[in-house]
Parts: structure tokens; sequence; C-alpha cells
């Protein structure tokens, strides 16, 4: 039984992905807040050991479009941000691989390929990647009836740092860092948060703060830049996964968000793996447990995937 159902889950992705993903500008014309990009500032992706795409030097954003199939597109959407420590983005396999999950249950998924902060091409580096995660909700929304989305199904997900990325548009989407001429809501109707840094102030993962805030951020930026400090009861529900082992980003960080979501009335689900460490994406080869259809049960709960 197991095996016709991943066999025809293949075919499915087969049939899905036999032709080129079509790419969007995050920005029609000129970002802003955006300083000339150095001629030396040149976008760069590699394979790493792993086989895995990295990403860096990123000036230009965009979102890369995984349409779901009409015949089971449910109408529910997710734009998705991979990791990478706000250096690099692990493109592959916490973005294209799980877009491609998402298509075969019926949901259309956004890869955003997010601008990493940098002195050398934003006038302030700190708000620029909050400012591509709301220009990217706001994208969708504004494109729903292309993609056949409803605008109340949109959410946003992101793996470790592109978790912080993710959970910066959950609790600022109202402070507003784009033009929204139109009035468009920016916030995500649900967020999936995979072994994300959560917080600044507690159990932090220094290095995508200093990639983020820099060597010396005040307690203010700090602050902001928890999204477990500035949950409210308007926050929407979160879906997160995390292993108990992860040395890079502790679980603590998954279980700040779901304790301050909890205290604020926010439906949350947390899995956690006994093992499994960091980064480990889709697969986690320690256990046998599949996170995302677990994920995808929840997100029937919560009414986003029928």
């Amino acid at each position: 039984m197991v095996k016709t159902s991943i066999f025809t889950t293949v075919l499915l992705m087969v049939a899905i992905f036999s032709k080129a993903q079509e790419v969007i500008p995050l920005y029609a014309g000129n970002i802003p807040g955006a300083k000339p990009t150095p001629s030396d500032y040149i976008e760069n992706t590699e394979t790493r050991a792993n086989g895995t795409l990295s990403i860096t030097k990123v000036s230009v954003p965009t979102l890369t479009v995984f349409e779901a199939p009409k015949n089971i597109a449910t109408g529910t959407a997710v734009i998705i941000c991979p990791g990478g420590g706000y250096g690099a983005l692990a493109f592959s396999h916490e973005g294209i691989d799980v877009a491609k999950r998402f298509n075969a249950i019926g949901i259309t998924a956004f890869v955003l390929k997010y601008r990493l902060p940098s002195d050398q091409i934003m006038v302030d580096k700190t708000y620029g990647p909050l400012q591509d995660a709301q220009q990217a909700i706001y994208l969708v929304k504004i494109n729903a009836k292309k993609y056949g989305i409803k605008k109340n199904k949109i959410g946003i997900m992101g793996f470790s740092a592109g978790g912080h990325f993710a959970s910066t548009l959950v609790t600022h989407y109202n402070d507003l860092k784009i033009a929204d001429p139109e009035k468009i809501d920016l916030r995500p109707n649900f967020a999936l948060l995979v072994y994300p840094v959560i917080s600044f102030e507690e159990s932090v993962h220094t290095g995508t703060m200093k990639n983020l805030l820099g060597d010396n951020p005040t307690d203010s930026l700090k602050h902001y830049f928890s999204a477990n400090k500035n949950v409210n009861q308007k926050s929407p529900p979160v879906f997160f996964v995390h292993a108990k082992d992860d040395n890079a980003v502790p679980y603590a960080n998954s279980i700040l968000m779901r304790d301050a979501l909890k205290a604020n009335g926010v439906s949350s689900e947390v899995y956690l793996y006994e093992k499994g460490g960091h980064g480990f994406g889709l697969i986690n080869k320690t256990s046998d447990v599949d996170w995302f259809n677990l994920m995808a049960a929840w997100l029937k709960t919560q009414k986003m995937n029928h």
C-alpha cells in the first residue's frame, strides 16, 4: 500500500514539474531602500558537497512559482523561506524540494529568494528582510486570482534563519516597510517554522543575529526581532518542527514562541524529534516520522487545506 502511494506521488510530481517554473521579480522597478549594487557584488549559486544548492549575494529578490495541479488545488498557498543564517540561502532542500511536496497535496508554493542583509546593497540592512517578507505576501495576495489562490489561505514557512525571517512577518506584518496603496492586509493566515531562530534575547544563534543586526545591536533591536516577545492575540497559528539535539539553534526557540502564542490564545503545535540535529530539511534520517505529513494534517485542522 505504501509503495503504491509513493509511486503515485512520484508520477504526480513528474507530471507537475515537466515545465519550467515561473520566476517573478519581487519588486517592479527600483527596490526601495536599496543602494546601487557594487560591480563585484555578484549573485552566486553553488552545489555543495551534499548535493544541495546554496545561493549567496542576492541583490534582486524573486519568487519562484510552483502552482498546484488544478485537479487537486485547494486554493491554499505558502511562501517558503530557505535558511542559511542570513548569509546564504539553502535553496534546494529548504526551498524547491519542499515546494514540490506542497504541490502534491494541492498547495501552491512560492520559493522566496530574499536579499541577504548587507550594508553593501541596503540603506538599512536590519529591516531589509522584513521588507522582502511583506513584499512577498503583498505580491502573492495581489496575484491571488491569477494563481487560483484564496486570500484567506496564504501562509509563510521558514527554515532556521528563514524561520526567523518568517516569524518577523508573523509579528510585524503591520509595521509597514513597503508601499501598499491597495491597503492589502499583509498578515499571513498561518506559519510553518522548521528549526527556527526565534529569539535574540534567549537561546541566541549569534551568527544569525550578527548578520542581521550587526556586531553590537541595541536591546530594543534585539527585542523587536525576538518574535516570542511580539506575539499578540491576532498572531496567526503556527506549526513548529525541531530536534531536541539541535546544537546550532536550540529547540528552546520553538518552545519560547509556542508558549507566547499559547499565552495569547493562538493555536499552535510543536513536533519535536529526539534526534536529527539542524538543517535536515524534509527528511530526518534518524526517524521514520514524516513531519510534513503531520504538518499537512495540522493545516486541515486549521481549515487551511480543504
